[in-house]
């Protein structure tokens, strides 16, 4: 991530296409496969939208990187949903493991059994259920209408809101001239951090052995 136009020259006109490349990535990696339980997704987006403020980037350029995000968001989901019903009615999960475990498969299982719909809607907030709702959702054969309805109100309340949210905290933060710099730092050193960590435990975890678990069907209504 870039801390500052002023700061990394070079990056200036590359800044945003940085940008672009990270936040569509980081979004659709982590609604579809795996390696997303153990990436930094919500803190991404805000940070990403405080570089496009550091940026001048203007208006138009954050609201088409959010309709990107919410598309990568969109396009994960259904991905993962995928994933899930070609896997049959059995997902793997890893003994011991910290997110990928039996536990949480059966609990995001129960959750999309009683609240079905609200159920997809909601699990957009939490970072590890949105990651595993894709594929339990497609494993227990929920009906693809209401799942593809459910995780498109969800992509487009949760990855355009956050990144919104920074683009114009990052304005404000503009007011004071040290201040903006500096907590863009910190983010960008947090999601660097936390990317190498997460994908550090997405190895240990893989390295566990492997558990079936099985996955039952959802009620339709």
């Amino acid at each position: 991530m870039i801390l500052a136009a002023e700061t990394f020259g070079p990056l200036e006109t590359a800044g945003p296409a940085l940008v672009w490349l990270v936040v569509v990535t980081f979004v659709f990696v982590e609604c579809a496969i795996i390696l997303g339980l153990f990436l930094p997704g919500d803190s991404m987006l805000l940070t990403a939208g405080v570089v496009l403020a550091a940026h001048h980037s203007g208006a138009a350029q954050v609201w088409a990187l959010a309709v990107g995000a919410m598309v990568a968001a969109i396009a994960g989901n259904q991905v993962g949903y995928v994933i899930g019903h070609r896997r049959g009615h059995h997902l793997i999960a890893r003994r011991n493991g910290r997110y990928l475990n039996a536990a949480n498969l059966r609990k995001v299982n129960v959750l999309l059994d009683r609240y079905g719909f609200w159920a997809v809607l909601i699990a957009r907030w939490i970072p590890w259920v949105r990651t595993l709702s894709p594929l339990v959702a497609g494993a227990a054969r929920m009906n693809h209408t209401r799942y593809t309805i459910a995780s498109t109100i969800g992509a487009i309340l949760w990855a355009p809101v956050l990144l919104l949210v920074g683009f114009y905290f990052g304005e404000y933060l503009e007011r004071v001239s040290w201040l903006l710099p500096t907590v863009l730092a910190v983010m960008a050193a947090v999601l660097v951090v936390g990317t190498v960590l997460g994908v550090r435990q997405y190895r240990i975890e893989m390295a566990r052995p492997a558990v079936d678990v099985e996955i039952a069907d959802v009620d339709p209504d």
